[in-house]
């Protein structure tokens, strides 16, 4: 999308691709990870949202209200 602004290859230029470079930065401190975390949870057998009880409609319950401050 941005590639193609003079701005863009101008601050590309001058500072260096830094979307890339962060995106690379995540995909290297991802496979660092994985070992160590596993599968995400939604691929554990039996695994279910915390609280124990499985999400229903597809929407997770609402979250209480902020208690009011004096």
């Amino acid at each position: 999308m941005f590639q193609e602004t003079p701005i863009y290859n101008r601050l590309v230029a001058e500072r260096g691709d830094i979307p890339v470079q962060v995106r690379g930065e995540a995909e290297r401190i991802h496979r660092t990870l994985t070992p160590l975390l596993g599968p995400p949870p939604s691929s554990r057998p039996g695994w279910q949202p915390q609280g124990g009880a499985p999400v229903q409609g597809g929407r997770p319950p609402a979250a209480p209200p902020f208690p009011e401050l004096p």
